[in-house]
């Protein structure tokens, strides 16, 4: 008993359901639990850093060929491209096919403010996503949490300092007792987890009430039957091609996936994911490059979120999209969705420079989706999660960097 209620899993499990039945029973005692969920985002957000830039350049300093530095890169953009789009696709399609946004009643909906969102879709591009990955100063990029660039700079650091040779060594040494101090750090981080659930929890629910949720019901529910799709089905049929077992890997990064349900943030499983997927078996080089630059790049779930969005606002506003004009929108949706990675609410500024480009549907439209947009984040952000660690699986696999000894003691230490 003893050993199973101090399980992570069990604890976090526990907060979260704590957590909803205060926002239910005392919304107002609720909404003063959020510094509790935001302390904690940010005491992981503090090495988030710190730990991409050691993984990366440890990653890339023991490597013998750098050549396999651009070879993984590249595999996993273009892994990523075709997935993201994948889920971009079914989204339009499901969304088209239950329509939830007939018969709602947009009077009858409450409607946030949207200034800040439309604000910064306004700046918002490609090309200046794209000038955005080089920082203005690598101190700069560490203190503002930017994980894009932190990632771009560890691996020029990574590739620097393998060219030096021999003599890089002794700095290679001291990186790399640097980081075994950062991981247990975050081990020291996890023992508050559960606190941090409760808090983000319950003021999600003492923020915003069940009664926000059944006006836009359907589509809450179409969103998570459609990402439950995509994982059970999409991804499960790339695992069982690449010689994995979903059920088994889930299973597997379990307490991560209850750690984002309660804090509604991926960021929060990025440094156990690191640690982990490293002790399924996955090559420590590809470990440091696919995961980071997924949480940029592989957000499945926010693609799939996206798509129904805006289709759903086109259903409200009794606006006929003609095949040729979604299709449209799912071009703009592969550029938009990259253009505001990392950026916080990017899904509201992705939703609102698409719909600005497309400039058939109104951009005030959002705020409809305000009041429930918590409550399908953590969907977005599980699917994100889910879909990181299955590129990751793969890549490996298909670069012959993948043990599978070490995946078969991960799971008997799993079921011990």
């Amino acid at each position: 008993m003893k050993r199973f209620a101090s399980n992570l899993t069990v604890q976090v499990l526990v907060a979260i359901m704590l957590g909803v039945l205060l926002g239910a029973v005392a919304p107002d005692l609720a909404k003063a639990m959020r510094p509790l969920g935001d302390t904690f985002v940010k005491l992981v957000k503090m090495i988030i850093g710190p730990i991409i830039f050691l993984t990366i350049v440890l990653g890339i300093a023991n490597m013998v060929d750098l050549k396999k530095v651009g070879k993984v890169g590249g595999k996993a953009f273009l892994y990523f491209e075709i997935v993201t789009t994948f889920a971009l696709g079914i989204g339009l399609v499901i969304v088209n096919v239950t329509r939830p946004g007939d018969g709602v009643d947009v009077s009858a909906l409450a409607k946030g403010d949207i200034t800040q969102y439309a604000k910064a879709s306004e700046s918002m591009g490609f090309v200046d996503f794209l000038t955005h990955i080089v920082p203005t100063s690598v101190v700069d990029a560490f203190a503002r949490g930017e994980i894009l660039q932190i990632v771009f700079f560890a691996v020029l650091f990574g590739v620097a300092l393998t060219s030096i040779g021999a003599t890089a060594k002794p700095l290679i040494d001291v990186l790399d007792r640097t980081s075994h101090v950062f991981f247990r750090i975050v081990a020291l981080i996890m023992k508050v987890a559960p606190i941090g659930a409760f808090g983000a929890m319950a003021f999600t629910v003492g923020s915003f009430g069940v009664k926000t949720l059944l006006p836009l019901g359907r589509l809450m529910l179409d969103v998570y039957a459609t990402m439950a799709i995509f994982i059970f089905v999409v991804l499960g049929t790339i695992c069982r091609l690449y010689g994995f077992r979903l059920l088994e890997f889930l299973r597997y990064i379990k307490d991560e996936i209850f750690l984002v349900l309660g804090t509604s943030s991926s960021e929060a499983a990025l440094p156990r994911m690191l640690v982990k997927m490293e002790r399924y078996g996955c090559d420590s080089t590809v470990v440091g490059l696919v995961i980071p630059a997924g949480y940029s790049f592989n957000l499945d779930g926010t693609s799939i979120y996206l798509a129904m969005a805006t289709i759903f606002l086109a259903q409200v506003n009794r606006i006929d999209l003609s095949i040729g004009e979604q299709l449209s929108i799912l071009l703009v949706l592969m550029v938009t969705s990259k253009g505001a990675a990392g950026v916080t609410g990017s899904g509201f500024i992705v939703l609102a420079s698409t719909l600005s480009a497309m400039k058939v549907i109104p951009v005030e439209s959002i705020a409809l989706l305000l009041g429930v947009d918590r409550f399908m984040s953590e969907a977005r952000a599980i699917t994100n999660l889910i879909g990181n660690g299955v590129a990751t699986l793969v890549i490996s696999r298909s670069e012959n960097a993948f043990d599978d000894e070490r995946r078969a003691e991960a799971v008997a230490a799993m079921q011990t």
